[in-house]
């Protein structure tokens, strides 16, 4: 089965707001095993509303609609459902009761509705009125010829709680649909390309039922393994067998087995343990290295914290850094970078050390290196090993690079380590 996806709204088309609900709703579908084949916004027009359906009409089997349902002039879209379907608007009572208990409770007071809030309670006569206990305006659910179309508020929290509590249980109920099931393979160090030339053989052996799709992020490429049938169990099986062959050509190259095993929740399970703790000192990176690491929960177990040395006085006076080592080498280089690892993890009494010092640019400050040039180090109770990597220009993706690299260091470190 297929939908599409309609978020209204002139907000969206000028980049006011972000359409975060078609995201929600594209995930929520894809659970049940419905193909999103489209995602458009388009503005309060009439016209252009009437003209995205007809187009529409009969080549999916699901319009979703956020957005436009609102009490003021310019939401639409209920309006203009009526006229596609020839229809007239007609007040719901039991949506009008519940509009009227909603403005009790958040006013205190039985004083009278305007005409704005009695009209939320109008549909279209033809119309499953789908309830919002969220909000005052009701979902709708109409159907012609072969499709379906379901329009919803576009606030996202009453979106969310219409398409979870009715919309997906009702197509889950009313619906034959195929099982659709997806695995995450989380790849760390190899780049696209090279990842692709490594795993061809394997790729073009899966079934013609798997489908393989590569993810790619600075520094990380996501594999996502997608089946679809009837037999549930049967995709399963295929799924696994393949991940364990996939397992035994990549090794130590993956990382996890799902969307949420990034990098560093991978080294934050790692560090746990075997427990050991993990120090930073960042110069270029401003912290980003610790706002990572940091975002997984549980963190202040392994992680001790950070010391932000973006100034040359703070590599000196605080992370005691040889001012004869910035005078020979300037605070861009390996000897620098590897004194910052060596002193942080002495300073807080850690087992790992990671230090970043680099030129992000736009411009060169106190060093000869190019810009997108960094050096990175990491300590540990037996070596320390850095690196020069030249992440070429913006800013942004010298920072997100470097934030990445010193990670996927780390982690070959502690693998060494610890076997």
């Amino acid at each position: 089965m297929t939908a599409t996806i309609i978020t209204i709204g002139d907000e969206i088309l000028i980049g006011q707001i972000l359409d975060t609900n078609s995201q929600y709703i594209a995930k929520a579908f894809d659970r049940i095993g419905i193909d999103v084949r489209e995602m458009i916004s388009i503005s309060d027009d009439r016209a252009q509303i009437l003209d995205t359906f007809s187009r529409l009409q009969d080549k999916v089997d699901f319009v979703i609609i956020t957005g436009g349902l609102g009490p003021t002039k310019d939401d639409i879209t209920k309006k203009t459902l009526a006229d596609y379907f020839e229809d007239d608007l007609v007040s719901d009572p039991k949506v009008l009761a519940h509009v009227e208990q909603l403005f009790r409770n958040f006013t205190g007071t039985d004083k009278p509705l305007l005409q704005t809030n009695i009209d939320q309670a109008l549909v279209p006569s033809k119309a499953t009125v789908l309830h919002n206990q969220y909000g005052t305006a009701p979902g709708i659910w109409l159907q012609k010829g072969k499709t379906v179309f379901i329009s919803m508020p576009g606030v996202p929290y009453e979106m969310k709680g219409l398409i979870d509590e009715i919309v997906i249980p009702k197509i889950s109920r009313d619906y034959q649909r195929p099982y659709i099931i997806h695995q995450t393979v989380m790849t760390y160090g190899v780049g696209e390309s090279l990842l692709a030339d490594k795993i061809s053989g394997w790729e073009d052996a899966l079934p013609g039922f798997i489908k393989l799709a590569y993810l790619p992020s600075p520094g990380r490429v996501r594999l996502r393994l997608s089946a679809r049938g009837t037999d549930k169990f049967q995709l399963e099986q295929a799924l696994a067998d393949n991940i364990a062959k996939l397992t035994q050509i990549l090794g130590r190259i993956i990382t996890g087995f799902d969307e949420g095993e990034t990098i560093e929740a991978v080294l934050g399970r790692q560090l746990t343990q075997i427990g050991q703790t993990l120090a930073t000192a960042e110069s270029c990176t401003g912290g980003k290295i610790a706002q990572v690491i940091t975002s997984i929960p549980g963190s202040s177990k392994y992680y001790k914290g950070s010391i932000v040395s973006y100034a040359k006085e703070v590599k000196l006076e605080t992370l005691g850094v040889s001012q004869k080592t910035i005078d020979e080498h300037s605070v861009v280089s390996a000897e620098v970078a590897t004194e910052m690892a060596q002193n942080v993890r002495n300073i807080l009494k850690t087992d790992y050390g990671i230090a970043v010092t680099g030129n992000a640019g736009p411009a060169s400050d106190d060093t000869d290196e190019e810009i997108g040039v960094v050096f990175i180090a990491v300590a540990t109770p037996e070596n320390t090993v850095t690196e020069r990597f030249n992440f070429g220009q913006p800013r942004e993706k010298v920072i997100d690079r470097a934030v990445n690299k010193s990670l996927e260091m780390l982690q070959k470190e502690i693998l060494k380590n610890v076997g």
